[in-house]
Formats: structure tokens, C-alpha cells, sequence
């Protein structure tokens, strides 16, 4: 009696939600586009990441899209057509995004200034993530009292071996790659040599795009920037005696100047949120010709068949390969850019993805476009022979197979655990926590890992249209960034979402002079999708992501072969 009237109530519950979520969706749905007036500027305040995928959306709650990566590109090729909006004000605080995102950025703002009208930064407590996108303004403001943190770059590589030998746990780790370091953070305590060379590579790289755009938003040479931030952080004085941004001031007077400037009365200050509601056909953007633009992001696990799991951080080939499928099918739809951001996962879902991806590009044109990072298996799903995009510094490649497993034989020896067991089959302890790895149980992995490996390098050599002997050596598990992987053949163009939709519009035979309709998938969530959902195990990657930043725990706790680049780099 008691669980059916617990049943009853959480149903009736349910219905009241419903009808609830229903009523603010109604209300949502008949809200007209904003009012924009002659003298609008848009304001683009931009803070932590910036997704490639939409969060949940809330009715009433939310005054628009989520600032995506996407979503803001459109903002401002909107706003650069639209002859209500006269200026742009961008205002970052706090950007975590990764570089690639940043270079998209940096181009949206310089496409804009295109158009004849101007950009204002206001920077407060800038790092030199802020102040490389804000570098393509017209003018950059500072606080007074604000200091600039631009000095220079520097990555960060967490090891937990001697946390580990404290509880009494080793990992068993084997690659295949010299460069494969993925699990190098459970078994040591410092940078391999190999890592040591790419994280070099890596880091030189982004400083010198770093460095070219200062030069060249700031009319500097690439020495004299380099000088500067060799001399920062800066204090507010000495980053406006240093060329490096143009007034201090506070920002009710960069907007007295910028009214001034543009000789209008008083501004109508428009968010990129709000702004996003502007219909596209009153701007006289709006295409008839449909481009899906699907957005695969975080790390790649099979997940669960019968549970559309909304789970921001990972990449379910069993949902994903859903919403390839629906593209696939659907008609209307003329092209297709599929825009990677994942660092890998798993080898069987990475397998998955790349078969419908595989599907799919027999049925559309299509492109694909990497963001911060499109590595390991994300560079292996993208093995469908189509071109790929790429910025100069997405991470990619990292072309190789890892397996690892915890022996926690001795933290149950500290904690009074033992265990014992009866077997059948030489092999049947291979995935046991309690033993180590015996030599022919090795061997036996090791088998395995090349396999594996041997089958990436062929699906690259396919997909590149080159031969395996061109592929090996470029891959062994090696990130690139963008730059490098265009010179060795891994990536086709260097470019971000307008040179995609430029290749995939080739491809797809509409006139390059067309405007096209960019349709996002998967859709945006809604409430009571995140309402009634089945909790998974969120809660525990929640918390270790809080610790330890992006790291993929889902694909790692899932165990097996995987295919997953050292995402746990931190340039900052």
C-alpha cells in the first residue's frame, strides 16, 4: 500500500511538472524577437568555457541561446549585416576556453570589424587568454586599477604516482606509440622524455600564434611582443605606457567614448543572449539551402542504449550515433559539418562512431571541423575521407592505443582485505584487481594493443588517401597541433566554422555567393529531459572533475583499450 501511494504521488508530481514546463515553453514560444533600435550595440560578455554543444534550456529563465562557440559566430555575422547595430563591446573575464576556440573567436571579431564597424574591449584583470581574442578590437580598454597577466605560457602535467604508492595501488599501463603517454600520470612522477618534446612542441606553438596576433592587432613586431611579455604582469600603467592597450578607463567612460565616437545619442546595450533571437531573414542572412552542423564533444564511451544520457562531459556513441543517423535520413538536410571537440575514449565506441560517421558521408557531403581539441579517437572517427578543418592549435593526431589497470593488492593489504578465488581458463584473472599482470597475460594485452594500433594507422592511411608507411611515422601517439598536423598531412586546411561552411557548400554544390540555413544537432535539451533522466554515475565525475579539471574519468573508469590523447594538459 505504502509503495503505491508513494507511486501515485510521484506521478501525480510528475504531471504537475509537465503541465508546469509545458506552460513556460507556451509562453517561450510566444515571445516576440526583440525590438532592436537604431543606435544598438552588441555586448558580448563571455566568462569560463565556451561549449560547442547548448546547455538545458529553462523557459522563462534563460533569455536565449547559450553562448556556444557557434552561437556566437552567428551573433556576430548577424550583427555585422544588421544596420541597427553600430558597435561591438566585447567583455571577457575569466575565459578557461581551450586556444583553437580562441582563434575562432579572435577571427569572428576581426570578420566583423569587416563590416565597417567597430570593436571595443574592456578587459578587467585580463590573462592572456582575454587579451589575445581582445588583441582584434579596435580599441582596448582597461580598468585603472587593473592589472594584465600576459606573461607568457606555461603547461602543467599532474602525476599521482606517489599518492598512489601511499595507499598502496600501481597502475598497469601498456601503449602502443612511443608518444602514447596517456596513463604516464599513474606510473610516474615527471615528464618522459617524449612527453617533454610534444608538450615542447606544443607550447611553442601556441606562443608563436599568441605572439603573431598581439603583433598584429597592436601594430608591433613579433620581437617587440615578445619583449613585452617578457617584462609582464603588468600594473594598468604600464600596459597603456607599453602600447599594449589603448586608455584606462572605467566602463561608463569607454561608453561615453564609444557614443561620442559614434556620434549616435544613447546606446542601446544588447546581449549576445538576447541577440541571438533576431531572426536571420531580417538581417537578410537567411538561406534556403539547410547545413547541419553537428557538434560531437567530450570524451567517447559507449553509454547506455536505452538512456539518451545529458551528460555535458562525454561523447555516447549510442546516443550520438542516433542523432548521425537522423541527419542521415533527413532530406531537407543538403550538407553536413560534423565539429569535433574530444580528446577519445573508448576503442569499441570509437569503432561505433566511425562506422556511422562512415554511413553518413555516403549520404551527404560533408565536412568535418575540429575545435580545441579532436585527438586519439577523435581524430580516429574522423576517418570518413572527407576534408578536414582544423585551427592551428587544435590538438589532434595523438594516433595510438593505451590499456591500463589498477593492481590494489596492497591497499587492501593496509585496510585488512583479502581475497581469494577459484578459476577456469589461463586467463580469467586478466582484469583482476587483486593480481598483477603475469608475463603471457602481458603478452596477451600486448597483442591486443598492436592489433588495435595496426588498425588505426590503416583506417588514417584510408582516410587520408596515403599509404600506412606515410601514416607510422607521424602517428605513435604523438599530438599535433593544427599547424603541424596540416604539414604532415593529417588535416587538409587550417580554418574555423566559416572556411568549413565555404569547403562543405563546394562540396554540396551551392553557389559560394548563397547564404546558407546552419541547423544545430543534437537540439538543445529542455528541463524535463534533465528532470527525468536516470542519474548515471554524474555525481562521482563531478566531483573528481572539480579536482582535477577536465580529465576523461568516464572513459578511464570504464577500463579497457582505449583511445585517448593526454588531455590532462594545462597551457595556461
Amino acid at each position: 500500500m505504502v509503495k503505491f501511494i508513494i507511486g501515485l504521488g510521484t506521478g501525480v508530481l510528475l504531471v504537475f511538472v509537465s503541465v508546469f514546463i509545458l506552460f513556460l515553453a507556451l509562453l517561450r514560444f510566444r515571445e516576440r524577437p526583440p525590438d532592436m533600435a537604431s543606435n544598438s550595440v552588441l555586448v558580448l560578455r563571455l566568462n569560463g568555457d565556451v561549449p560547442e554543444r547548448e546547455s538545458v534550456e529553462i523557459p522563462i529563465l534563460s533569455s536565449g541561446p547559450s553562448l556556444t562557440v557557434s552561437n556566437v559566430w552567428m551573433a556576430l555575422r548577424k550583427a555585422a549585416a544588421d544596420s541597427h547595430v553600430r558597435a561591438v563591446v566585447f567583455e571577457p573575464e575569466g575565459l578557461s576556453a581551450g586556444w583553437a576556440k580562441l582563434q575562432e573567436l579572435r577571427q569572428d571579431l576581426e570578420n566583423f570589424r569587416k563590416s565597417g564597424k567597430p570593436v571595443y574591449a574592456y578587459l578587467r584583470t585580463p590573462s592572456a587568454r582575454e587579451y589575445y581574442v581582445a588583441s582584434a578590437a579596435d580599441r582596448i580598454y582597461l580598468g585603472p586599477e587593473d592589472p594584465l597577466y600576459l606573461k607568457g605560457l606555461r603547461a602543467e602535467v599532474m602525476y599521482f604516482k606517489k599518492t598512489l604508492d601511499t595507499f598502496g595501488v600501481s597502475m598497469e599501463v601498456q601503449h602502443a606509440g612511443r608518444y602514447k603517454d596517456f596513463g604516464d600520470q599513474f606510473t610516474r612522477t615527471d615528464m618522459s622524455p617524449e612527453t617533454r618534446e610534444q608538450i615542447t612542441a606544443v607550447v611553442d606553438g601556441l606562443y608563436g600564434n599568441l605572439v603573431s596576433g598581439i603583433a598584429a592587432g597592436r601594430r608591433k613586431t613579433a620581437e617587440d611582443v615578445r619583449s613585452l611579455i617578457d617584462q609582464g604582469p603588468f600594473l594598468a600603467p604600464e600596459a597603456k605606457r607599453a602600447g599594449l592597450v589603448d586608455e584606462l578607463r572605467f566602463e561608463d567612460e569607454m561608453w561615453g567614448e564609444l557614443q561620442s565616437k559614434l556620434g549616435a545619442g544613447n546606446l542601446k546595450r544588447v546581449s549576445a543572449e538576447t541577440y541571438a533571437r533576431v531572426p536571420l531573414d531580417s538581417v537578410g542572412l537567411q538561406g534556403k539551402s539547410r547545413v547541419a552542423l553537428v557538434i560531437a564533444e567530450g570524451d567517447i564511451v559507449r553509454g547506455d542504449p536505452d538512456n539518451a544520457a545529458l551528460d555535458d562531459n562525454s561523447l555516447a556513441s549510442s546516443t550520438f550515433d542516433k542523432v548521425l543517423d537522423q541527419v542521415s535520413n533527413d532530406s531537407s538536410i543538403r550538407a553536413v559539418i560534423v565539429r569535433i571537440s574530444s580528446p577519445g575514449g573508448e576503442v569499441t565506441a570509437s569503432d561505433d562512431l566511425w562506422r556511422h560517421m562512415n554511413l553518413l558521408s555516403k549520404k551527404k557531403p560533408m565536412v568535418i571541423s575540429m575545435s580545441d581539441v579532436a585527438a586519439s579517437g577523435g581524430y580516429y572517427m574522423a576517418m570518413t575521407g572527407d576534408p578536414i578543418v582544423a585551427y592551428p592549435g587544435t590538438e589532434t593526431g595523438s594516433i595510438g592505443v593505451v590499456f591500463g589497470k589498477p593492481n590494489l593488492h596492497g591497499l587492501y593489504d593496509k585496510i585488512g582485505i583479502t581475497k581469494d578465488a577459484v578459476q577456469r581458463g589461463a586467463f580469467a584473472d586478466i582484469d583482476s584487481d587483486y593480481t598483477p599482470l603475469s608475463p603471457a597475460e602481458q603478452a596477451k594485452l600486448r597483442r591486443g594493443i598492436d592489433a588495435s594500433y595496426e588498425e588505426f594507422i590503416g583506417k588514417v592511411a584510408a582516410g587520408r588517401h596515403r599509404p600506412a608507411s606515410q601514416i607510422e611515422p607521424v602517428a605513435q601517439g604523438r599530438v599535433w597541433l593544427g599547424s603541424d598536423a596540416k604539414a604532415h598531412g593529417l588535416v587538409d586546411t587550417l580554418g574555423g566554422i566559416d572556411t568549413a561552411i565555404e569547403m562543405v557548400k563546394k562540396k554540396a554544390n551551392i553557389p559560394a555567393a548563397e547564404n546558407v540555413a546552419v541547423v544545430s544537432y543534437p537540439p538543445r535539451h529542455t528541463l524535463l529531459e534533465l528532470i527525468t533522466r536516470r542519474p548515471q554515475d554524474d555525481m562521482l565525475q563531478s566531483k573528481l572533475r572539480q579536482i582535477f579539471g577536465k580529465m576523461p574519468f568516464r572513459a578511464w573508469l570504464h577500463g579497457g583499450f582505449l583511445r585517448m590523447t593526454p588531455y590532462w594538459i594545462v597551457v595556461k
